[in-house]
């Protein structure tokens, strides 16, 4: 089954909504509307930027899409400083990431909460990006390909073979995350077909060839190609990459097969 290549630019805790404005006009403007035939494109803003984006995206009706860096598990409430998924879905967010390392880092998120976190984007139509990702002392171990694997089925534990079949898996080795450091491609490669294999063994394997599978970490213009190569890597959760037009937009160029723009 062939599957569309996914571009998807975390932006993190940068920009207020009028940089956020400036980049999607740049990238808007830097990528031809002709390559989104062959790549989806996606940014990942903080939630003050969200409608500042929608406006610009629907005004302009442009073909990149945007969507949130995290949302609440609970529905709604007395949860003081939350974001819930139907506030998500009323401002048009396509995507949700769920499960970053680095919420699971500073903010103690467990596969529990990132499962109630999938399922709940789920329940308003919203795309969840779930991440996972090992550390350095665990890829020195050898034992990387298992812990992802555990991640995985803790973090989507429970949900149908239809319910998977609408997940985005992100994997993300934490050592490579903004440090300059990248996976090989064959060894992002690894991960990401055992995630695959795993995904056929928790839904079933045609729901597996349809899930894709991003990787993240370090991703620029000058990998991005190889990684996207790999057999079972469909895409880029892309970082700092993400916060410069130009380059966002020609790596997003070299995953939907070039030329460049």
């Amino acid at each position: 089954m062939a599957r569309k290549p996914l571009i998807a630019g975390n932006w993190k805790m940068n920009l207020n909504h009028l940089e956020a404005i400036a980049l999607v006009q740049k990238i808007a403007f830097a990528l031809p509307e002709k390559y989104f035939a062959k790549v989806d494109v996606t940014v990942i803003p903080p939630f003050v930027d969200l409608r500042s984006v929608q406006t610009l995206v629907e005004g302009d009706k442009l073909l990149i899409t945007y969507g949130a860096q995290d949302l609440s598990q609970h529905a709604e409430g007395a949860y003081t400083g939350e974001i819930s998924g139907s506030m998500l879905a009323k401002l048009g967010c396509s995507f949700v990431v769920v499960g970053h390392s680095e919420r699971r880092q500073y903010h103690n998120e467990t596969d529990d909460i990132v499962l109630a976190k999938a399922k709940r984007a789920l329940e308003y139509g919203i795309t969840p990006i779930v991440c996972i990702g090992e550390g350095l002392g665990i890829r020195e171990a050898k034992t990387h390909v298992e812990y992802n694997l555990e991640q995985l089925r803790g973090s989507l534990k429970g949900l149908t073979a239809e319910e998977i079949s609408k997940v985005v898996i992100a994997y993300e080795p934490v050592w490579a995350i903004g440090t300059g450091k990248v996976a090989t491609p064959a060894d992002a490669q690894e991960v990401c077909g055992a995630i695959r294999k795993e995904l056929a063994e928790l839904a079933n394997p045609e729901v597996a060839a349809g899930v894709r599978v991003l990787y993240g970490g370090s991703v620029n213009a000058k990998n991005v190609g190889e990684l996207v190569g790999q057999t079972d890597i469909d895409g880029a959760l892309v970082g700092g990459a993400s916060l410069k037009g130009d380059e966002f937009a020609t790596l997003s160029a070299i995953a939907a097969g070039g030329p460049l723009p």
